[in-house]
């Protein structure tokens, strides 16, 4: 079965999501979703951990298995809110 490892940054409005688009890189991914992720995961710098495809919200398992690997993409709005 196919496995993806994914992190991400999760924030709840547009204007979050707007004022952090081009201040997001790879090399600083882990620090920002550390102090602007509203998901728990932001303790582990936005680390999801491996899943399956269909395990995540469809918009965010699209992006996820569709984009290049390593790279940062988004936002993507999900009813929870607007990830990187």
């Amino acid at each position: 079965m196919n496995q993806a490892s994914a992190q991400h940054i999760l924030v709840r409005t547009e204007e979050e999501s707007n004022n952090l688009k081009d201040k997001i890189t790879v090399e600083n991914f882990t620090e920002m979703a550390k102090q602007h992720s509203d998901c728990n995961s932001s303790q582990r710098g936005g680390h999801l951990g491996f899943f399956g495809p269909g395990q995540m919200l469809p918009e965010f398992d699209k992006a996820v298995w569709e984009a290049p690997l390593r790279t940062v993409f988004g936002p993507v709005k999900t009813q929870c809110g607007y990830h990187y």
